[in-house]
């Protein structure tokens, strides 16, 4: 009798029990993600010296004092960065940390629920619990939190800046990603979706924000100019350590620069023709579109340019979430086998073959970031050179079978 209230009603579709039984998975994920793994730590501590430049910013101190040549992580966020984050050292270090571990872990559980909206899937459906077991498995969602920096927030951003853009409400969009850019620029890429659809606005919130708060930082800061000479040099550097991009893993392992060049060369061609191909046959099919470009930007900045940590691949949910889409071009296994290079939380380190190992899982994400731009590259250019062999260009360059779809008349009303 006691059991019986737990059990599902009868009558339920099997998606529906699914999406029962899932969802204490997915609950006690999240828990142990946040109360045991991100409370114990790691070695790598991000939080510090973020809290050590919210200290020295409120205290007039200077903030910019980084020692670049060690490895431990160092604080490089600009003053209107160093400015919104700087209420976080008005309480003690640990309870600090906390409230920051809690802060980003909500922020990943609206962007997610934001995500269910933008794809219009409920938290009734099977995907929901789903996405939140699968989110918080990953190692983006795990070292973010144990690591306690801010990318959680970050990513809540993106969403709110990609679902505000898609309902047209500019101003706000521009807004989400302006606060983000105001801590560190790593959602840049995304403006170029604004600019390709024509939708000015974006750029009055997502720039104005950045720079008005960059108005009022600099004077309030110690050592602002310090931020220019000490730590934008830096910046521009590509670090030969903790760096999946491809400077940087090619910089570890000795490759000649000119082969480093190439790759990065012939990566960047293949992003912009995904990148045509999509704007030149997918743009008005705008959930698609901007859900999918999305992904090709941001796992090209993490492979491409300076600096790309696994941890960033978080910002790849928007992409992720597109498998619901039946044209979507991660419907393969290629396409999840690259995913799980850069979201598994598998360490492939192995005691007994080392190299091997180290390797492995030195260039997991690299190769993930690496294969997934290549599948989505080949769907679309296969997608492309397909429509042409069959003449049907001027109806874009969807699979057949959906094209068959959309062709075939109605199903006529059944006779009463």
């Amino acid at each position: 009798m006691f059991l019986r209230r737990f059990e599902p009603r009868t009558g339920r579709t099997t998606a529906e029990v699914i999406n029962f039984a899932l969802w204490p998975l997915a609950v006690m994920t999240v828990i142990h993600r946040v109360v045991v793994k991100a409370v114990n730590g790691s070695v790598t501590d991000d939080f510090s010296p973020v809290y050590q430049a919210a200290l020295a910013f409120l205290n007039r101190r200077e903030v910019y004092t980084a020692n670049f040549n060690s490895v431990d992580p160092h604080y490089l966020y600009q003053p209107s960065g160093t400015l919104l984050l700087s209420p976080i050292a008005l309480i003690d270090p640990e309870k600090s940390r906390w409230l920051f571990i809690l802060a980003n872990a909500i922020a990943v559980i609206i962007a997610l629920y934001l995500l269910l909206k933008m794809f219009n899937l409920t938290l009734n459906s099977i995907a929901a619990p789903i996405l939140l077991f699968a989110a918080f498995s990953t190692e983006t969602v795990s070292n973010t939190l144990v690591f306690s920096n801010i990318n959680g927030l970050v990513l809540l951003g993106e969403v709110s800046f990609l679902l505000l853009l898609l309902r047209r409400k500019d101003l706000w969009s521009g807004a989400a990603i302006g606060l983000t850019l105001a801590v560190k620029p790593i959602l840049a890429p995304l403006l170029l979706l604004p600019l390709v659809r024509g939708q000015w606005k974006v750029f009055v919130t997502a720039i104005g924000i950045p720079v008005v708060l960059m108005a009022i930082a600099w004077p309030l800061s110690a050592d602002p100019m310090e931020f220019i000479n000490h730590t934008v040099p830096y910046l521009s550097e590509s670090r030969d350590y903790f760096n999946s991009s491809i400077v940087g893993n090619g910089t570890y392992y000795g490759l000649p620069v000119a082969l480093i060049w190439a790759l990065r060369i012939a990566f960047a061609a293949m992003v912009a023709v995904s990148l045509w191909l999509l704007y030149r046959y997918y743009r008005q099919d705008e959930l698609f579109f901007v859900a999918t470009a999305s992904g090709v930007l941001m796992a090209a900045s993490f492979l491409l340019l300076s600096l790309g940590q696994m941890y960033y691949s978080m910002m790849l949910f928007p992409l992720v979430m597109t498998v619901v889409l039946r044209n979507s071009v991660i419907r393969n296994w290629p396409a999840w086998l690259a995913l799980y290079g850069c979201l598994s939380a598998d360490d492939w380190i192995s005691h007994r073959f080392q190299g091997a190992g180290r390797a492995a899982e030195y260039l997991k994400p690299t190769m993930g970031w690496s294969l997934l731009l290549i599948v989505i590259f080949a769907v679309l250019v296969n997608r492309y050179l397909t429509a042409k062999r069959e003449g049907r260009l001027d109806r874009g360059i969807d699979p057949g079978f959906l094209v068959v779809d959309r062709a075939a008349p109605a199903p006529a009303p059944a006779k009463v």
